[in-house]
């Protein structure tokens, strides 16, 4: 019944007429491939993983092996088996923060983190963690060498996003890699907005621990994500769940080896299935045409509304320094009104608010509204992008003042 109602509420006219703005919360459309590959496997497959010996389990386990393979050249890792996979980003930064840090560390972060980056290390800090967060400009920006101040006897981690979900602004992070890295520091990154989005070779920018999220720009749905862990780090993380593992049955306690110690219960099959065949469309494309695709975008909306009187923009005009996210506000509008506004009367999905990330606002000044946030994605297109130029600039004339008179 909840599926035939939801049938009837996007088969309608308004689905073709809808332009999906929010990627950054989850991407949508998906590729056919996704589509595809989770079919087949609940047709075909179903079994879990490593639980039994019969050809279908086998099968499963060659799914998964073979969507961590796909990560790993996505991410210029060389061993697969170095990928934990999780249900999402914030399990893996749970991870990488409650299992590396103690009492008595110190750890340091930027002012433009996301709340799955904050609340883990608020909570340590409320049991004993030093932090210092890094103060980040207007637009989003990180001076790197603003970190080594903050750096102490007892700092042990420096956790930082790679793209700010709420400006898009990219953060210097092979910077920042180089810095840690010469003081003996682990490096974390958040790369929820920027994983398939944007280049990253964990190599080159020096990153020990990598944090990802399936449903945005890796295409896969949701439930999936992972983190990567640097050769030799497993042995100072504590798994923050542990359970059967399908290995080392014979024991009660925990695999101490990778990715086991990190994957304790079934594993997310189908959601691999489907992540696995988003990764491998993403390498079938490359990753620098859907780069330049999202920029084209970013920099087609960011033209078109930068001169109206009314809308004030954040982040960066450049389209080169952002991910394809723009926040923005409407004067005299808030950003509920906005995206209500937009949705009800032109179709446009967006994301007004906090975004989860409110030092991110408080940063840029928009704290406590927010803003309505504009996410693109490698299926928009230009003609949706003026779509949405020309709503906004009716919303500012009167004409489309839908959301103040409904």
């Amino acid at each position: 019944m909840i599926y035939e109602t939801a049938q009837k509420t996007i088969s309608d006219d308004a689905l073709m007429k809808t332009i999906y703005f929010d990627n950054a919360a989850t991407s949508w459309p998906k590729p056919e491939d996704t589509l595809v590959a989770m079919n087949l496997y609940s047709q075909s497959i179903g079994a879990s993983p490593g639980r039994s010996g019969h050809r279908l389990s086998i099968e499963a386990g060659r799914v998964v092996f073979e969507t961590r393979d796909a990560l790993a050249q996505l991410f210029g890792i060389h061993d697969p088996l170095r990928i934990v996979f999780t249900k999402n980003a914030t399990e893996a930064l749970n991870i990488a923060i409650s299992g590396l840090l103690k009492p008595g560390d110190h750890a340091i972060t930027s002012s433009m983190e996301h709340n799955s980056v904050m609340r883990p290390l608020r909570s340590l800090e409320d049991k004993g963690l030093e932090l210092s967060i890094i103060p980040c400009s207007g637009q989003g920006d990180l001076n790197p060498d603003d970190i080594v101040p903050h750096i102490q006897k007892n700092t042990r981690a420096v956790i930082l996003t790679h793209a700010s979900n709420v400006t898009g602004t990219i953060l210097p992070v092979a910077d920042v890699g180089k810095i840690a890295r010469e003081h003996g520091l682990i490096f974390c990154v958040d790369a929820a907005q920027t994983a398939g989005a944007i280049p990253i070779d964990v190599d080159e920018m020096l990153i020990d621990l990598l944090a990802f999220t399936g449903h945005k720009s890796l295409f896969g749905p949701q439930g999936t994500g992972g983190l990567y862990i640097r050769n030799g780090l497993e042995k100072v993380i504590a798994p923050v769940m542990t359970g059967g593992t399908g290995s080392k049955s014979e024991f009660e306690e925990q695999p101490d080896f990778m990715p086991d110690k990190y994957e304790s219960g079934t594993l997310n099959t189908i959601g691999l299935a489907g992540l696995g065949a988003g990764v491998r469309y993403i390498l079938s494309q490359g990753i620098d045409a859907i780069r330049a695709s999202e920029e084209v975008l970013t920099t087609a909306f960011l033209r078109g509304v930068q001169s109206m009187d009314g809308v004030i923009l954040y982040g960066h005009r450049n389209a080169s320094r952002r991910i394809a996210v723009v926040s923005f506000n409407i004067r005299d509008m808030s950003p509920s009104e906005v995206a209500l506004a937009l949705d009800e009367r032109y179709h446009i999905m967006s994301r007004p608010g906090l975004h989860c990330a409110p030092s991110a606002h408080k940063t840029i000044g928009t704290f406590p509204a927010g803003t309505n946030r504009f996410s693109f994605g490698y299926f928009n297109t230009v003609d949706q992008v003026q779509s949405a130029i020309e709503a906004i600039h009716q919303l500012i004339s009167g004409k489309g003042s839908y959301a103040r008179n409904h």
